[in-house]
């Protein structure tokens, strides 16, 4: 992840691991915007991008969240593209979080030194 500005942290506003990231990159003086993709989804352009620059799907979605783990059978196998947009669509707390994305890069979760190595 590159160390310019512009970055844009995507999560939920009461998740603690988003209000840890904020705050991280607030006492680092690290500028960004927070948007709370239950109050503005994500395209699915967007998320299919990050689903490519991760390595896929299953780096994008958080398979051990609850919400994962309270879907019924039939949903926690996705074939194509289309199906993981139609559950995360239907689904946007499976998405692991925050999304930093810068434009270019992106990274999931929040780790102290990740954060360190990629925006200091």
């Amino acid at each position: 992840m590159s160390k310019k500005s512009g970055l844009v942290l995507y999560g939920l506003e009461k998740c603690s691991t988003c209000r840890k990231a904020r705050a991280w990159l607030d006492e680092h003086g690290i500028e960004h915007e927070f948007v709370d993709y239950r109050d503005h989804p994500l395209n699915g352009r967007q998320l299919q991008s990050w689903a490519d620059l991760l390595g896929g799907w299953a780096k994008l979605v958080n398979r051990a969240s609850m919400t994962w783990r309270r879907l019924p059978d039939d949903l926690k196998s996705p074939q194509r593209d289309h199906d993981w947009l139609e559950l995360v669509a239907n689904h946007p707390a499976l998405v692991r979080r925050p999304v930093a994305w810068d434009g270019e890069s992106v990274q999931v979760g929040f780790n102290p030194k990740r954060y360190r190595e990629s925006f200091l």
